[in-house]
């Protein structure tokens, strides 16, 4: 009876090892795929800037001009497709701390006079996403600033860049005032804006955007 009782109790204590390593493996698998997937096991560094709307290997030299205030305007062609891309980008009026060589970005891209989608570039890596899009994509939420009014918008997260929403887009461009705080690698950051001036027929032929009240 205690050879029983033994063999009985040294099965259970190697049963509770077995599970126990096991969920350590799968734990270390889970955390290592999100890593992957999200990439926070980067360190902190610069952001390589990429973006969805760029494919400077497509598409001939791009001619710069002023499209009002503090915006530029970039007018390209591929060279595949003789798709007429716009694309106007604004500076921020303050730059990342850990990074000044780089000022906070904004992007808006339209094709054949209409709008394709605008992206928020922060010139670093992003912090990880905070919570789930309609269709289980990764989002992060943001607090968003047009002149006197602010409110939460959820952007999908890429890791270097946030896709805005197109009601926001539109709130940008008739503002005076736009700023977002979001999550930075280590802490929040607040990039500021100043969008006014911008030459509305301008967006609006190349894009069929207007204004809208926030």
């Amino acid at each position: 009876m205690k050879t029983l009782s033994f063999v009985k109790n040294h099965r259970q204590r190697f049963t509770v090892k077995a599970v126990f390593a096991c969920s350590l493996l799968l734990c270390s698998a889970a955390t290592q795929s999100f890593a992957q997937a999200y990439g926070s096991d980067q360190q902190d560094r610069p952001s390589q800037q990429k973006s969805r709307f760029i494919e400077r290997d497509r598409t001939g030299p791009s001619a710069s001009n002023g499209a009002g205030g503090n915006w530029r305007v970039f007018d390209s062609e591929d060279k595949m497709t003789a798709a007429k891309t716009v694309r106007f980008e604004l500076l921020s009026d303050n730059a990342p701390s850990e990074n000044r060589g780089y000022q906070y970005k904004i992007e808006l891209v339209c094709e054949n006079g209409k709008y394709k989608g605008s992206e928020f570039t922060p010139g670093r890596t992003l912090g990880p996403p905070n919570r789930p899009g309609w269709w289980g994509q990764p989002q992060m939420e943001v607090l968003v600033r047009i002149d006197n009014r602010h409110g939460n918008h959820g952007w999908n997260w890429n890791g270097h860049f946030l896709a805005m929403d197109k009601g926001t887009t539109r709130e940008l461009i008739g503002s005076q005032i736009f700023k977002v705080e979001f999550l930075g690698y280590e802490r929040p950051e607040i990039a500021e804006f100043s969008p006014g001036g911008l030459d509305l027929t301008r967006i609006s032929q190349a894009c069929g955007l207007t204004p809208k009240k926030p």
